[in-house]
């Protein structure tokens, strides 16, 4: 499967996505010590969804699309921030429009970052990494290294900090990408254990989904939540379905995760979406 950001930001999956990563990052905020944020696959930061990928697939239509005209009253927590978010990315946005510009992952991570927290980016493709660079050359928070991101954890784990979060998301362009995934994040726990790590992976086949609950529990991490999402029921062709491996997931944040998604399913897809949200290991 590829997952170029380009074609797909906005769709069910990102939406699924950055509630997480809301998720997360706001549970974080609740103490006042700082916080580090790396992203391994950092990407150009923020997506225009009239460009011609994203035209090209329509996915934003059925994710923030949706999302975007529901009541703001009626929005759990996770999803009402991320909509903040959203329209901070569209100031010029008016009347019932759907917004054109789609903030990536390090922007809604910027978003909710104090002044004392820290953003640590990974991008590898070169024209990709620049948009990146010039979307935060002025904020003194971010660092935005033009590197393999699994690489990049292996040279600045832990951080100084010794509080927050690293999101592995990667296009799963290569055909071992599971495989390179789950070495990446027990390498990475190794190295940092207090840390939370969010892994996202897309849900199309079977087998690699089914191999990555049984490894994680096997290499001796600890406290791995699983989240998953689809807007169509399984065996559904195409793409319908994405999960979420939290490590380290903060007090209660199954609660949360469980209701947000929940909601979520219904808003996007309610006859044939659901989600579930459940604990692969515990202590």
């Amino acid at each position: 499967m590829n997952y170029r950001h380009h074609y797909h930001a906005g769709n069910f999956a990102d939406i699924m996505k950055h509630t997480v990563l809301v998720t997360l990052l706001q549970a974080l905020n609740r103490k006042p010590a700082s916080w580090c944020y790396y992203d391994c696959h950092a990407g150009t930061g923020g997506y225009d969804l009239r460009s011609e990928a994203a035209v090209k697939t329509g996915e934003a239509a059925n994710g923030i699309g949706r999302m975007w005209h529901a009541p703001m009253d009626r929005l759990p927590a996770p999803l009402a921030r991320l909509r903040e978010i959203v329209a901070a990315s569209n100031p010029a946005l008016s009347g019932s429009d759907a917004p054109r510009f789609y903030p990536g992952s390090p922007m809604a991570a910027a978003a909710l970052a104090r002044a004392d927290d820290r953003l640590v980016l990974a991008e590898l493709h070169p024209q990709d990494a620049q948009l990146l660079k010039n979307r935060f050359r002025a904020d003194p928070r971010v660092a935005v290294h033009v590197r393999d991101g699994y690489a990049m954890l292996q040279g600045l784990l832990p951080p100084p900090q010794r509080r927050g979060l690293v999101l592995m998301d990667p296009p799963f362009e290569k055909a071992d990408e599971f495989a390179q995934l789950i070495a990446a994040l027990i390498a990475a726990y190794g190295r940092w254990p207090t840390g939370m790590y969010a892994l996202w992976y897309p849900i199309k086949e079977e087998a690699p989904v089914r191999r990555l609950q049984r490894v994680l529990p096997a290499s001796g991490i600890r406290r791995i939540l699983l989240a998953e999402f689809h807007i169509a029921p399984p065996g559904t062709p195409g793409f319908t379905a994405c999960g979420m491996a939290i490590i380290n997931p903060p007090w209660q944040s199954e609660h949360t995760l469980a209701e947000a998604l929940g909601f979520l399913a219904q808003l996007l897809s309610p006859a044939r979406g659901g989600s579930e949200v459940r604990w692969l290991v515990r202590e």
